[in-house]
This record gives structure tokens, sequence and C-alpha cells, in this order.
């Protein structure tokens, strides 16, 4: 796949480049995993879409300090700060989220009954780690 030099006008991708399917997925997965960490975050501190606290093993409750929620505050603020990773550097991004992913696996597979979630999940990681691969080989749109 060829790629474009590194100068200010290259680096906004033409018809050509958007044209390219490869391209089309790398900007797919890079914007899904920008803005639904930064939303999942933010909805951490506001608990809309679920109470996110059940979510959270009750061995992992009993060693982080405060209450679940607290530990969901903190998730929340990590899951932003990896969405704006993605936004700015998709190729370690990807990568960053894909690690999150396993730790929310693993957090999962310890609780009885959110097995679904965490294959769910495993489904994310795999699609994060595609992210991360897509964004090693477009550093700059295809032309």
């Amino acid at each position: 796949m060829p790629f474009l030099t590194h100068t200010t006008s290259a680096r906004r991708p033409g018809r050509a480049a958007l044209a390219d399917p490869g391209y089309q997925a790398f900007l797919i997965l890079r914007t899904g995993f920008t803005v639904a960490p930064i939303l999942f975050g933010l909805d951490k501190f506001t608990n809309l879409l679920v109470d996110w606290p059940v979510y959270l093993a009750p061995w992992i409750d009993d060693i982080v300090p405060g209450s679940a929620q607290s530990a969901m505050y903190a998730v929340g603020a990590i899951e932003i700060v990896a969405g704006l990773v993605v936004a700015v550097a998709p190729r370690f991004g990807g990568w960053l989220v894909a690690a999150w992913l396993a730790g929310i696996i693993v957090n999962l597979l310890s609780i009885p009954g959110y097995y679904d979630i965490a294959l769910r999940d495993f489904g994310l990681l795999l699609a994060a780690v595609a992210l991360a691969r897509l964004a090693a080989g477009y550093r700059t749109p295809p032309q």
C-alpha cells in the first residue's frame, strides 16, 4: 500500500484515500474507539445508561479503596483518556484500549452471569487490535 509523504497538504485524505476499503475500516474503528470510550467514560459519572458499579467484581471492589462507585469514577476517567489517545495516536491507542478491554474481560469472567458481556468485549478487543495494526499501515492516508 503506497504512503504519502509527511507534508501538511498530504495528511488530508483525498477522494482516492477515502475510496480505499482498508482506510475506510481504519477510520470507522478510529472513530468508534474514540467516541465510545469517551461516552461510556462520561456515563460512569452519571449512571444514565446502566448502574455501572454492579459490573465491578466483588474481589476487585475489596482491593480498591473507596466504594464501587468511586472505582467507576476512576474507570470513567481512564476510559475518557483512552478515547482521547485513540483520537490523537491510534497506533498506540488501539493497543491501550485492547489492554483495557482485557482487564474488563478478566473482571467480567469473575462475575457469574456476565460471560456474554465478556464475550462481546473480547470481540471489541479484537477490533481494537485491528485498529492498532491498521494505524501502523495508515500513518498517512493512501494515495
